[in-house]
């Protein structure tokens, strides 16, 4: 297997995990689970907005799969895991287990966009 395929596989794995864990994330807040309600309400939220959350995400999520529109729902992504990121701030949420996660999946979503899409490579070149 050659360099650029190796890098390009590793990146559809990086994705997938991403796109795994965010569709589960996406499926529980759509089917309105108690304990999204529960989690909003702790957040200081209204317990239902874990809906509308769901659908914004459903959006990105749409958006990341497809590879035309693979950039844009990784930039809508890392404004949602932004929001995320502000909420634990706010009510002091642990560091590395809270407030940091938007910041894991965030490396995920562009690491393997990166990796998989020589395009994206070609935008955010890394210097030697």
């Amino acid at each position: 297997m050659s360099g650029a395929n190796r890098t390009a596989t590793i990146g559809r794995v990086l994705s997938a995990l991403a796109i795994l864990f965010l569709t589960f994330d996406v499926a529980i807040k759509l089917v309105q689970l108690p304990l999204v309600g529960e989690t909003m309400a702790q957040l200081g939220y209204e317990r239902d907005l874990g809906l509308t959350i769901g659908i914004v995400e459903l959006v990105c999520l749409v958006l990341y799969v497809v590879p035309r529109t693979a950039m844009l729902g990784a930039i809508l992504w890392t404004a949602v895991f932004g929001g995320a990121i502000a909420t634990h701030i706010r009510v002091d949420s642990p560091l590395f287990s809270h407030v940091l996660f938007g910041v894991y999946l965030g490396l995920l979503v562009w690491g393997g966009l990166y990796l998989r899409n020589p395009r994206v490579r070609e935008l955010l070149p890394v210097v030697r």
